[in-house]
C-alpha cells in the first residue's frame, strides 16, 4: 500500500511537470489544429541545454531553467518558417526539425546519450534546503508554481489583441485574413511560444530526474494529446479559456497517475506508449462514433 501511495506522489509531481509541456501542445493542436510533432525534440533540447549549463557552464539551476526556453523556441520557429515560408505541411515540417534536434542534442551533450547531474545543485535541492520538506513537495510545489504562473500569462497574453489574432486563425484562418490579419506571423509566433513551454518543462523534468538523455522527449507528442483529452473529457463543460488551460494540466497529472497505477498492476513498462496511443485514438475515434450515431438516429426518427 505505501509503495503504491509514493508511485501515485511520484506521478502527480511529473504529471505537474510534464503538464507545462502539455500546454505548449494545446497551443498548436487546440488553437491551430496543428500536431507539431518539434515537441518530442524541442523537450530533450530544453533538458539537454539546461543539463550542460549547469553541470559544464556553472550556470545558476534557475537561469538555466530559463534559458531551457529559449532554444525551445528557435526550434518552434524553425518549424514555423518551414511551415508559413516554403509552405511545407506542418506535420512535416515539426518532422524535419525533430529529426535535426537528434543530432543537435547529441552535440550539445558532446556526443553522450546523458548527462547526469546527480552531485549538482539544482532548482529542487535548492528548495530543499531553504524549507527542509521532502522533495517530493519541494517538486510539487514549484510544479504547481510554475504551472499558475504559466496558466496565467497565456491566459494574459491570448487576451491581447495579437493573442486574440492567433486564436481565430485557428478557428477561421480565411475570415482572420481577410481583416488584414498576416495569419502567418500568426502560426510562426504560436509554435515559437508552444516549443518555448515545451522547452521549459524539458529543462525541469531534467532536474528533477537530475539527468538530460537524448531519448527523454520521445513520445512527448502522444502524452501531451493524450493529457489534453483526458483533460477535456474530465472538464469539456468548462467554457471559459482559463479553464481549457487548467485542464490541459489536469489532464497531465490524471494521464500520469493513470500510467502509475497500470504499472502496479504489472504491465510492463514498454507497452505504455501503446497504452498512450490507444488512449489518444479512442478518445478521438468516440466523438466521432457518437455524432454519426445521433445522426442516424435523427434520420430514422425524421424518417418514421
Amino acid at each position: 500500500m505505501n509503495g503504491l501511495l509514493v508511485s501515485l506522489q511520484d506521478a502527480v509531481v511529473q504529471g505537474v511537470l510534464w503538464g507545462i509541456m502539455v500546454l505548449g501542445v494545446y497551443i498548436t493542436y487546440k488553437l491551430l489544429d496543428i500536431a507539431d510533432l518539434t515537441v518530442d525534440g524541442s523537450f530533450a533540447l530544453g533538458g539537454c541545454v539546461c543539463a550542460v549549463m549547469v553541470l559544464n557552464r556553472g550556470m545558476d539551476p534557475w537561469a538555466a531553467l530559463i534559458v531551457a526556453a529559449a532554444p525551445g523556441m528557435v526550434a518552434g520557429a524553425v518549424t514555423g518558417f518551414l511551415h508559413t515560408v516554403f509552405e511545407i505541411p506542418a506535420i512535416l515540417a515539426g518532422i524535419l526539425t525533430q529529426i535535426g534536434l537528434w543530432s543537435i542534442n547529441l552535440r550539445i551533450m558532446g556526443g553522450k546519450s546523458n548527462v547526469p547531474l546527480l552531485k549538482t545543485d539544482t532548482i529542487f535541492s535548492r528548495i530543499i534546503g531553504w524549507t527542509g520538506i521532502n522533495k517530493q513537495v519541494a517538486s510539487l510545489l514549484l510544479g504547481v508554481g510554475v504551472a499558475i504562473v504559466m496558466i496565467a500569462f497565456l491566459y494574459w497574453f491570448f487576451g491581447t489583441e495579437i493573442g486574440s489574432a492567433m486564436r481565430a486563425t485557428g478557428n477561421n484562418e480565411a475570415m482572420i485574413r481577410a481583416q488584414g490579419v498576416n495569419t502567418n506571423w500568426t502560426k510562426l509566433l504560436a509554435l515559437t511560444i508552444s516549443n518555448g513551454l515545451v522547452g521549459l518543462s524539458g529543462g525541469l523534468v531534467c532536474q528533477s530526474q537530475k539527468y538530460a538523455d537524448i531519448g527523454m522527449g520521445t513520445g512527448a507528442i502522444v502524452i501531451g494529446l493524450a493529457a489534453i483529452v483526458i483533460g477535456d473529457v474530465l472538464m469539456g463543460r468548462l467554457r471559459s479559456f482559463g479553464s481549457k488551460l487548467t485542464s490541459a494540466v489536469v489532464g497531465s497529472v490524471i494521464y500520469f497517475v493513470i500510467r502509475a497505477v497500470v504499472l502496479r498492476m504489472g504491465m510492463n513498462a514498454n507497452d505504455m506508449k501503446l497504452l498512450s496511443a490507444v488512449i489518444v485514438a479512442v478518445a478521438l475515434c468516440v466523438p466521432v462514433v457518437v455524432r454519426k450515431w445521433r445522426l442516424k438516429k435523427a434520420y430514422t426518427e425524421g424518417g418514421e
